[in-house]
C-alpha cells in the first residue's frame, strides 16, 4: 500500500481475499438464504419446533407446495430437521440444526436494517421513478 492509498475496509479485504470457489460459495448460500421464502420460515423456527400447518400458518401468503420446497431445500443444506413420528397420521416436526440457529443474528440485523430504511428506499424509488 502506498502512502496515497486508503486502507482496505474490512468488507473489501474479506471479498478481495476470497478465492473463486468462495465467491461461489457466498453466492450459492445467499442465493439459498435470500429467495422469498427461506429467512421467513428461518425466523419462525427459531422460536420453536413446528408442525407443518403450524408452520405455514405463521408464514402468511407461503402456498403449501412453496412451504414444502423451502423446507427440503433447507433440510438438504443442514439448517433445518425433520423429523417423522411413527404415529397414525403420521406427525411430522421442523426445527432448526445449529447451523441453521447461527443464521438468527445475521437475519435479524438485516430485517432492522431493512424496517429501519425502507421509507428511505421508496423514496428514492419514487425519485428515480419521477426523473423518468
Amino acid at each position: 500500500m502506498s502512502i496515497t492509498e486508503e486502507p482496505l475496509t474490512a468488507y473489501e479485504t474479506t471479498c478481495s481475499s476470497v478465492t473463486t470457489d468462495a465467491q461461489a460459495a457466498i453466492r450459492d448460500v445467499l442465493n439459498r438464504v435470500g429467495d422469498k421464502w427461506s429467512l421467513l420460515v428461518i425466523v419462525t423456527l427459531s422460536e420453536r419446533t413446528l408442525r407443518f400447518g403450524e408452520l405455514q400458518a405463521h408464514v402468511p401468503g407461503i402456498s403449501q407446495r412453496m412451504l414444502t420446497l423451502t423446507l427440503r431445500q433447507l433440510e438438504r443444506d443442514g439448517l433445518v430437521r425433520r423429523e417423522v413420528f411413527a404415529e397414525v397420521p403420521p406427525r411430522v416436526e421442523y426445527a432448526l440444526t445449529p447451523r441453521g440457529a447461527t443464521l438468527i443474528a445475521p437475519a435479524s440485523a438485516l430485517a432492522e436494517w431493512s424496517i429501519g430504511h425502507y421509507p428511505g428506499i421508496l423514496a428514492s424509488r419514487e425519485e428515480y421513478d419521477a426523473r423518468g
